[in-house]
């Protein structure tokens, strides 16, 4: 928009406060922004003395603006994040923080379990956090499980239940973890207290916590029960030394606080949070922000504390900064101290922004580092398997099945030496009966590079084999039918001795077992196997394999799943006596299960 056309409408802007739109000539956000006065905001944009150059090239782009007129600044201030996070407009400052945040969840149920989830749901329970790491929330976890028992199994846990003894305590009651509220050894009041406790503890509110725990020692003490009260002892002390030393910073008075710094450089800036809770440091957490219009520091800080504040649901009533800001929230104390504890929350939050800025810095290094070093792996196997061309693109596969029964297969896929995960594929066999490796090979690798040839994508340069020689020969068939001979280099991996076959070689190649290329080689195999043996267990897990026992009338999937249990495969049920299935299923069961493997003989009698 040139400032002739806008000087047709600028004397149509409102000057109360509110919130201005920018749009190109698609119809699309590119910025969004508020303001006390919105006639004198927007007007600035289009004022002859800008030098910005950013700045110039989002005012080229304007070709409609809008505004929403609200109550107050502080309204504007909500608005104008509110739309930023929903749009995402182009010019405005972009954090660059897409992670999900675990929480800490206190379920909405009887006797309420206490674990981790990354997906809060409406359902009445309550979501501590989100914590600012995964190793954090299972460190407090851990915590909560040596200091406080609670039950962790999923048992419903009702009245009735209770009532009726339909549950048995288990381990974790028999070694401490757990009072048995399952049989009622618990009461839901004491189990509610222990609740507070978590609570507390979570909140960095460690003095009733040790309050009570120092009221149960006592009694105990007083009722001559003298072990239990020494085990209490250790929990306090477990609190005081470990909790405490690992998270209390200060003694600062005066309720909850928001710690804040910001260091900026160019167009990025890293914003450090420390959520200061009774004293205690409970979050601390860095930001990156990439700047698009030269906006000054105290605008980008001023944001980020919005969106961090939003983020990890704060409502701490005072927040301590480095420098003056403007923030709009009226009931929220702002504090740029000078010095006392308040300034040492400053210096140490900017030193936990630079140790941020430092780990970006050497993890850009050490990705540097492995690429190099990437690349003279894939040389060195280049020269080991005189390849002709850099094997940069290379793909491994494997057979899976469950106790000889159900086979699947899986692909594994890596590229500039680095598994590309979004390549990797999972095959279930489809034209094999009963267990055949070979065959099982050969359907999954022809299905794989008829897919390539067919969609003209790119063929890998290496094609690893997880087995012997049948296996590679299956393969090199599937490959001749393809009509791909002599496009892909095929490798056999023995399982046994690794060592490496090629199509048609008696003698192997046998690398040096501390070799790079042999470990590299490995490496591939051991991705290729756990990714098999996952996709195996999952669909194991889903019911989607009927177990073969199944199949036999009168034996139903529980029956077919503690035979499976107790010995280990089909093969070995069918060769096991009457008398050595009837302790497991009882002895009708035991005689319906050595009928059906035993149909030419005849029944078995005591």
């Amino acid at each position: 928009m040139t400032q002739e056309a806008f000087s047709k409408i600028a004397p149509t802007i409102p000057t109360q406060p509110g919130v201005y739109k920018y749009f190109d000539n698609t119809g699309t956000i590119i910025y969004v922004g508020k303001a006390k006065n919105l006639r004198k905001r927007v007007s600035s944009y289009f004022n002859k003395n800008i030098t910005n150059y950013k700045t110039h090239e989002l005012v080229k782009r304007i070709a409609k603006i809008e505004f929403t007129i609200v109550d107050s600044e502080s309204d504007a201030f909500i608005l104008e994040n509110s739309l930023i996070k929903e749009f995402q407009p182009r010019y405005n400052i972009s954090l660059k923080d897409d992670k999900s945040y675990p929480y800490i969840v206190i379920k909405n149920e009887p006797f309420p379990r206490v674990y981790l989830t990354r997906q809060p749901v409406n359902d009445g329970s309550e979501y501590l956090g989100p914590y600012t790491s995964v190793f954090k929330v299972r460190e407090l976890l851990e915590f909560i499980r040596r200091t406080i028992p609670l039950r962790t199994c999923t048992l419903n846990l009702t009245p009735k239940n209770i009532e009726r003894k339909k549950f048995k305590v288990c381990l974790e009651y028999h070694i401490g973890n757990c009072k048995g509220p399952c049989e009622g050894l618990q009461s839901q009041e004491e189990y509610e207290a222990n609740i507070r406790q978590v609570k507390n503890l979570l909140k960095g509110n460690l003095a009733p916590v040790i309050r009570q725990f120092k009221e149960e020692m006592k009694a105990l003490a007083a009722n001559l029960e003298f072990e239990k009260a020494e085990q209490i002892k250790k929990k306090i002390e477990y609190l005081e030394d470990y909790y405490q030393a690992k998270t209390v910073i200060t003694g600062l008075k005066g309720g909850d606080k928001d710690v804040f710094s910001i260091i900026k450089n160019d167009d990025i800036a890293y914003v450090n949070f420390l959520m200061v809770r009774n004293g205690t440091i409970v979050q601390t957490h860095t930001n990156k922000l990439e700047t698009h219009l030269d906006e000054p520091v105290e605008e980008v800080l001023v944001y980020a504390i919005e969106r961090l504040r939003s983020t990890f649901n704060s409502d701490a009533k005072e927040i301590v900064v480095p420098i003056p800001i403007d923030y709009p929230e009226s009931d929220v104390k702002i504090v740029v101290p000078k010095a006392g504890d308040r300034k040492k929350l400053i210096e140490l939050s900017e030193k936990n922004a630079g140790y941020f800025i430092e780990e970006l810095k050497n993890k850009e290094r050490l990705k540097i580092n492995r690429n190099v070093d990437q690349v003279k792996v894939l040389e060195q196997l280049q020269a080991d398997l005189q390849l002709q061309q850099l094997p940069v693109h290379i793909e491994c596969f494997d057979n899976s099945n469950f106790q000889g029964s159900y086979p699947v297969s899986a692909m594994v896929c890596f590229k500039n030496g680095v598994p590309s995960k979004k390549d990797y594929r999972h095959f279930n066999i489809k034209t094999v009966q009963g267990i055949n490796d070979f065959a099982s090979m050969k359907e999954a690798v022809y299905r794989r590079y008829k897919r390539l040839k067919e969609e003209q994508q790119p063929l890998p340069q290496l094609v690893i084999i997880d087995g012997g020689k049948g296996q590679l020969g299956a393969a090199m068939e599937a490959i001749e039918e393809l009509e791909l001979h002599g496009k892909i280099t095929l490798i056999g991996l023995a399982k046994n001795e690794e060592e490496i076959f090629f199509p048609g070689d008696q003698e192997s190649l046998k690398l040096p077992y501390s070799s790079p290329s042999l470990k590299f080689i490995r490496f591939i195999r051991d991705q290729v196997h756990r990714f098999g043996v996952t996709f195996h267990r999952a669909k194991r897990s889903k019911g989607t394999f009927k177990n073969e026992l199944e199949s036999i009338n009168g034996i139903g999937k529980n029956t077919a799943d503690m035979l499976l249990k107790t010995f280990r495969s089909v093969k070995n049920v069918s060769q096991k006596g009457v008398e050595e299935l009837a302790p497991v299923i009882g002895k009708a069961k035991a005689q319906i299960v050595w009928n059906y493997f035993h149909t030419d003989k005849e029944p078995q009698k005591d």
